[in-house]
């Protein structure tokens, strides 16, 4: 991905954040210059991945194949400095655009609609060897319990949520319109607790071909600021 479509995609995505009235943290807005005057009671940021992430997985088709997060708190698999044992995120899905199909090892989630359209997501649950089951997923919406085919496709109005325990599959779209989406989940580790049927790459190249405009998770280590 280009640094100029990253900047492109995270304006409109603070223009829509603030259109549904969701306010982000000041360091959401901290770029190089803002960063370099920043110290170590900073640290927690950088080391539990807070922040912007911004994906095409690989696809090089962002608006295809793509997400915007921003991880606004989180806990720590491998340091005992960090003791918050929950996550939460703020995701944006556009229509047209698909976050293809993954599970998690270890984390448990709530994807909640917070506005905009209509949510879609892709269900099955995970053989031992990665594979799609061929079983019924259990579905836990918003305290109704009750089991879909293997592959169905379940839809989220605003307001609602639904919860994903790990090894369950999942794929989701918006609808209509795009979809501001809550997360609250575990705490969360994209490095390691990821498993996609397929993709190139969790996280984009970059071509640098201009200014940052706000630091993302993965240039906390490649930019560097006066730690």
């Amino acid at each position: 991905m280009k640094r100029s479509e990253i900047n492109r995609i995270l304006r409109e995505a603070v223009a829509f954040a603030n259109e549904k009235q969701f306010l982000l943290p000041p360091y959401a807005f901290w770029g190089k210059k803002e960063w370099a005057t920043k110290g170590a009671e900073y640290d927690e940021i950088k080391d539990n991945m807070l922040g912007w992430d911004i994906t095409d997985f690989g696809s090089g088709d962002y608006d295809k194949v793509g997400l915007l997060m921003f991880t606004l708190r989180n806990g720590n698999f491998n340091d005992d400095r960090y003791i918050k044992s929950y996550c939460e995120k703020l995701l944006i899905s556009k229509v047209g655009q698909i976050t293809p199909f993954h599970f998690h090892f270890k984390k448990m989630e709530d994807i909640i609609n917070r506005g905009g359209g209509v949510l879609a997501m892709q269900l099955y649950n995970s053989t031992p060897d990665g594979e799609f089951a061929d079983t019924d997923v259990m579905v836990s919406q918003d305290g109704r319990n009750y089991y879909v085919k293997a592959g169905s496709i379940i839809k989220i109005k605003p307001g609602e949520s639904v919860t994903y325990y790990p090894g369950i599959y999942h794929q989701f779209w918006a609808e209509e319109a795009p979809v501001l989406i809550g997360e609250v989940s575990k705490v969360n580790d994209d490095r390691v607790d990821n498993r996609f049927y397929s993709v190139p790459g969790r996280f984009p190249k970059i071509e640098e071909d201009e200014e940052p405009l706000y630091l993302m998770q993965m240039d906390y280590s490649d930019i560097k600021v006066d730690w």
